[in-house]
């Protein structure tokens, strides 16, 4: 897994063993944040959107499929585990797989229509379907509109840990993160992922050589769209609501803002560019709309002088696959 470069670097058992090392250092510092007296909320969140950030660059990063529609799966599996939760009442781990599983439904059926399609086209159709899910939600009674699902009842995950204590919720929204970071960590470097990179690189040859390329596609596509719907249905805990603004189209900016400015087909890339990202929403509030702003100064500085991303820089310097 290295960055998308001329001189990217292959898989190898060095290579694997510097990947494991990093792992094992960010689950240990994520691990201890309860006790450093850091916002727990802030981390909760960016543990969220960097699992939905390393979902969107499955299928950028490996599999040269760029979505502008992506918030639509973090927004539908956060009105279904909602509106599971506060309607039906089903327990945690219940919201949790009807989220998911809307959010998987989703990607099957959009994916059949988007795939058809190539390049900017491919990208052209999630936006509009995205878009269409958004004023759908809009007017759809169960999602209450504008005003959105608030207050979800959070509940006992298993009938035994309580979801309502910040420590606990954030050790499961923690384990939730680590668990879809290592399934996309596998799923890259399966047979199926390198199926995936070939592809990225040359679809044709790819072809000739007897792989049937939609297929893969599909896969990725809601692969990438589950995990996201996962992400989302585990944001909903955090912030005990379901609104509209998941599922805008500038929620689908920043999910390609957090995987650029991290390093486009790195695997640790969209977890730092996520905490970024959230960490400038969270600390830079005072300033308002003119954070926005901001945002866009540091997203063309990355672009102009760190095209491979922060972590794509890092490993590029110090010859390293992250």
């Amino acid at each position: 897994m290295s960055a998308l470069t001329d001189d990217t670097l292959p898989v190898s058992p060095r290579a694997v063993r510097d990947e494991m090392i990093v792992f094992a250092l960010m689950a240990a510092l994520l691990a201890i944040v309860p006790l450093t007296g850091i916002y727990p909320f802030f981390v909760m969140q960016a543990l969220c959107f960097a699992l939905l950030a390393c979902a969107f660059n499955l299928l950028i990063g490996y599999g040269g499929l760029l979505s502008f529609g992506h918030a639509m799966f973090l927004g539908t599996a956060g009105y279904f585990t909602a509106h599971a939760l506060k309607v039906w009442g089903l327990s945690p781990e219940l919201g949790i797989v009807v989220g998911t599983a809307g959010a998987a439904g989703l990607g099957v059926i959009t994916g059949v229509v988007a795939i058809r399609r190539q390049g900017i086209y491919f990208s052209m159709i999630t936006l509009a379907l995205s878009q269409l899910l958004y004023f759908i939600y809009l007017q759809t009674p169960f999602t209450h509109g504008e005003d959105g699902i608030q207050g979800i009842p959070q509940g006992h995950l298993f009938g035994l840990f309580n979801l309502a204590k910040p420590t606990v919720l954030y050790y499961v929204i923690l384990v939730g993160f680590l668990g879809g970071f290592l399934l996309i960590y596998r799923t890259i470097n399966s047979p199926f992922g390198e199926v995936l990179k070939a592809i990225r690189e040359n679809e044709p040859r790819a072809i000739s050589l007897g792989y049937k390329t939609d297929q893969y596609k599909l896969m990725a596509y809601i692969l990438s769209g589950t995990i996201a719907g996962f992400a989302g249905s585990l944001k909903v805990f955090v912030a005990q609501n379901a609104s509209l603004t998941d599922v805008h189209w500038t929620m689908s900016g920043e999910i390609v803002l957090m995987t650029l400015v991290g390093g486009l087909g790195t695997i640790f890339g969209p977890v730092v560019g996520a905490f970024v990202i959230i960490a400038m929403q969270q600390y830079l509030a005072g300033f308002g709309q003119w954070v926005t702003v901001i945002q866009g100064v540091i997203f063309v500085a990355c672009v102009l002088t760190f095209r491979r991303g922060v972590v794509g820089e890092i490993a590029h310097y110090f010859r390293r696959s992250l």
